[in-house]
């Protein structure tokens, strides 16, 4: 199963600018890999919460759509919040 994420570029970073992030409903999330550069992006915690409950998602390519652009990677970390239902943070390596 394919699974597409839309996302955006984070231009700030830091704990402040990422918890103005989970309140507006965001998720921040970076994606890095050897030979490349880090990207710290955001998107929208509704488009991560139903698909990360599937057993293949941590296993499959996912796709990102990053300005435009299509980026295949996978999921290599998820914090989640200690009792609620939330994702706090997404650690993904380009596939």
């Amino acid at each position: 199963m394919s699974y597409t994420i839309v996302a955006q570029t984070r231009t700030t970073s830091g704990k402040g600018s990422s918890r103005r992030l989970r309140h507006a409903g965001k998720v921040p999330a970076v994606i890095y890999g050897p030979g490349k550069e880090a990207v710290a992006i955001e998107f929208a915690h509704k488009d991560i919460i139903n698909i990360q409950e599937n057993a293949d998602f941590y296993t499959s390519d996912i796709t990102i759509t990053l300005d435009g652009n299509d980026i295949k990677v996978r999921a290599q970390a998820m914090q989640r919040h200690a009792f609620k239902p939330l994702i706090e943070h997404v650690d993904f390596t380009y596939a």
